[in-house]
C-alpha cells in the first residue's frame, strides 16, 4: 500500500474562526498536526488549505501545502481537490484524512487505521474509535456515536452506523473520531455521490458511504484526540501543550 496523509483546513470554521492558525504554544495549530502526521511515518503529508494563509504557514514550517477553492463545501472535497494537484499519476492507493484540529493526534490512529485497510480486504474506509470517557457522551449530540460489530479482540470492528442520537444498554459506546483512511477508489466515489438522506438527517457525511454500501472499519484506539471546535478546547489544547513542555 502507497498511502499518502492529507490535512483540509481552512479559516471560516463557525466556532473558532482562525482555528489552523491559532496558536498554542508557539506554534500555529496545523503545525502541530503536520508534525503529528509526519511523526506516523507511513507517507507524505501534505495540507489541503482553503486559505492562502493556511499555505504560508505551513510552508513557513517547511511542511506542504497546497491551495484549493475556498468554497468547496466539505473537507472530503479539499482532499480530492488536493490529490488531483499532489498525485495526478494515482501513484497512492491510500488517502488518510487527518483532521486539521486535532494538535496532539497520536500517530498511532494513523497507524491503526492503514492496519485496518491492509488486513481487510472488504473494507473501503477505516477509521478510529474509543470507548465512552463518561456517561454524558451517549446523550451528548456533538459527540458521534458508532455502532460496530466488534472482532473477537474488541480492538476493531465492522460499523453498523453511526449517530448523534443517545444509545442504551450496558456494553461500551463507542465514541468515533474523524480520521479516515479512503481507499482510492472509495473516496472518490464517495465524494463523486451527492450528500445521502442519512447524512442530511445525521449531519454525518459517514453515512452518504454507508448508503452507497461501502463498508467501513473502526480500530479501537486508547490515546483521545483532543480535537478543537470552540474556545474552550483551544484553552484545553494550550494547557496541554504547557504540561508537556513541563515534563520534557
Amino acid at each position: 500500500m502507497k498511502p499518502i496523509v492529507i490535512i483540509p483546513a481552512r479559516m471560516a470554521a463557525t466556532r473558532l474562526p482562525g482555528k489552523p492558525l491559532a496558536d498554542i504554544e508557539g506554534l500555529p495549530m496545523i503545525v502541530r498536526v503536520l508534525r503529528q502526521a509526519e511523526a506516523a511515518g507511513i507517507g507524505p503529508v501534505a495540507v489541503a488549505a482553503g486559505d492562502v494563509e493556511i499555505v504560508e504557514a505551513v510552508t513557513a514550517a517547511g511542511g506542504r501545502a497546497v491551495l484549493t477553492d475556498p468554497d468547496l463545501p466539505s473537507g472530503s472535497d479539499r482532499l480530492v481537490a488536493a490529490l488531483a494537484e499532489l498525485d495526478p499519476q494515482g501513484h497512492h492507493d491510500v488517502i488518510i484524512n487527518l483532521q486539521g484540529d486535532m494538535p496532539f493526534v497520536q500517530p498511532v490512529a494513523l497507524t491503526d487505521c492503514l492496519a485496518i485497510l491492509e488486513r481487510e480486504a472488504g473494507c473501503d474506509i477505516a477509521t478510529i474509535v474509543e470507548a465512552e470517557t463518561s456517561p454524558a457522551v451517549r446523550t451528548n449530540p456533538d459527540m458521534v456515536k458508532a455502532v460496530l460489530s466488534l472482532q473477537p479482540d474488541r480492538r476493531s470492528g465492522r460499523a453498523l452506523y453511526f449517530t448523534r442520537s443517545t444509545l442504551y444498554g450496558d456494553a461500551p459506546v463507542w465514541h468515533h473520531h474523524g480520521i479516515y483512511a479512503y481507499r482510492r477508489e472509495a473516496l472518490l466515489r464517495f465524494t463523486a455521490s451527492p450528500p445521502s438522506p442519512l447524512e442530511r438527517l445525521e449531519k454525518l457525511e459517514q453515512l452518504r458511504a454507508m448508503e452507497l454500501g461501502m463498508t467501513i472499519w473502526a480500530a479501537v484506539v486508547d490515546a483521545t484526540p483532543i480535537s478543537v471546535d470552540n474556545p474552550d478546547d483551544l484553552e484545553r489544547a494550550r494547557a496541554f501543550a504547557r504540561s508537556l513542555k513541563e515534563q520534557a
